[in-house]
């Protein structure tokens, strides 16, 4: 490493860099992915359990030719928490598994059928501000959460959440090296240590923690079906389809090598899909594959899927070990408020990156249109209430702009738009 050299994919790594390598992945997505379940209201044990699967499952079913970490899925959360209020966790399990299922029916799709038409259903124009809306429509989620809005707001909690936010914000741009590629377990250690002062958590609580059984199994549990739930979460599809095909471009850079052809498209989306549908099956929150982690590989020029599997294997040792669960579970709301508040905002900007690195041109009204329509879709409160199932949010906005996106190809295909798109052969 400190040559600079180049461990790719395939190359096995000496075991006294095996460890700390595998320890750093498994930091690298542990703040973001622990996050989910926090909000979900779920025992993140079984999230770290599912995310060691998940990563291994991928890993087996692309032949070990994609390195990637599994982690918990943000694109969920906001229709799995309408699910939630409505129903229960167990619907929205359901609901996860089932677009588990689609999942991998569209990756069978698309190994008969190839990739472009992805473009044609939802273009940068469209799926930019579909990703960006996951994030924003979740904002006043994290205020509350945080306790920095509404009547738990204490000076204790404002404090907490303001030094958890602050060491979270001035280490994304401040810390070095093997820090900065975890400011984010860095900000929740501040943010824990803030409340422990303020009293926002108690010696007690922690004790308590300790006290637990060394070796616990992870809160497994069933899913179950309704259909209005599925329908509500359903189209996250649209959303994780696309997330997966940007982090594997991306893996394909820094790696040197087209993941898309091989192992294939095909084999890693339904890879990441399956793990989905396990997971719902089980107890666990949706899995993806985690962009920290191909930050990491980015930094350190360790392309290893034997580091990844390693990462894998210790964050399913971790879920099974009680008082590590337990004392997962003592971080209180202003910590993980203050994160999700940075985190939010950051998938927001994910989803304007989208428009910038694909040069969405807004001289031309196509782009325009449908970016605008989208987010004020998203963000309007508009609900369309179908029988008794309720779509809005995100939800609703990627259902409108798929329906826009394929209304402007055909336009293009008749020939009488004003703003013609230029197509490819």
């Amino acid at each position: 490493m400190h040559s600079n050299r180049i461990i790719q994919v395939e190359d096995r790594v000496p075991a006294k860099l095996l460890i700390p390598l595998s320890i750093q992945h498994m930091f690298a997505m542990f703040g973001a992915s622990v996050l989910v379940p926090f909000i979900f209201g779920i025992n993140p044990a079984i999230v770290l359990f599912m995310n060691g699967v998940g990563t291994l499952l991928f890993i087996f079913i692309t032949k070990g030719k994609a390195p990637a970490y599994l982690g918990s899925s943000f694109a969920f959360l906001a229709p799995g928490l309408l699910v939630i209020d409505k129903w229960g966790y167990s619907y929205a399990l359901g609901g996860f598994v089932v677009v588990g299922a689609v999942g991998c029916l569209l990756a069978f799709i698309i190994y008969k059928c190839g990739t472009k038409w992805i473009d044609v259903v939802l273009p940068p124009a469209a799926m930019g501000p579909v990703v960006a809306l996951i994030g924003l429509e979740l904002a006043g989620n994290a205020a509350e959460t945080g306790k920095v809005v509404g009547p738990e707001m204490t000076t204790a909690t404002v404090i907490t959440f303001c030094v958890t936010l602050g060491v979270a914000v001035l280490g994304s741009v401040l810390f070095r090296k093997f820090l900065s590629v975890i400011p984010i377990l860095i900000a929740i250690i501040c943010g824990y240590g803030a409340a422990l002062l303020t009293k926002v958590v108690t010696v007690g609580q922690i004790m308590d923690a300790f006290r637990q059984p060394l070796f616990q199994l992870p809160n497994f549990q069933t899913p179950k079906f309704n259909l209005e739930a599925i329908l509500i979460i359903l189209p996250v599809i649209l959303v994780i389809a696309n997330e997966h095909i940007g982090h594997q471009l991306v893996t394909s850079k820094i790696v040197g090598r087209d993941l898309l052809k091989d192992p294939g498209l095909h084999r890693s989306l339904f890879a990441d899909n399956f793990s989905t549908m396990v997971s719902g099956l089980i107890g666990s929150v949706p899995t993806t594959t985690y962009g920290e982690n191909i930050g990491v590989m980015a930094i350190t020029k360790v392309y290893s899927v034997r580091v990844i599997g390693g990462a894998a294997i210790l964050s399913l040792v971790c879920s099974f070990i009680g008082p590590f669960a337990a004392l997962i579970q003592t971080i209180p709301g202003p910590v993980i408020g203050g994160i999700s508040f940075l985190l939010y905002g950051m998938i927001g900007t994910s989803g304007l990156r989208i428009l910038v690195d694909n040069h969405v041109d807004y001289g031309r009204n196509r782009n325009m249109i449908l970016t605008s329509v989208i987010f004020v879709t998203g963000l309007s409160g508009v609900t369309l209430q179908l029988g008794n199932v309720s779509l809005s949010g995100m939800t609703l906005a990627a259902i409108v702009g798929m329906l826009l996106s394929l209304l402007l190809y055909a336009f293009d295909k008749l020939k009488i738009s004003n703003d013609l798109a230029e197509t490819q052969e």
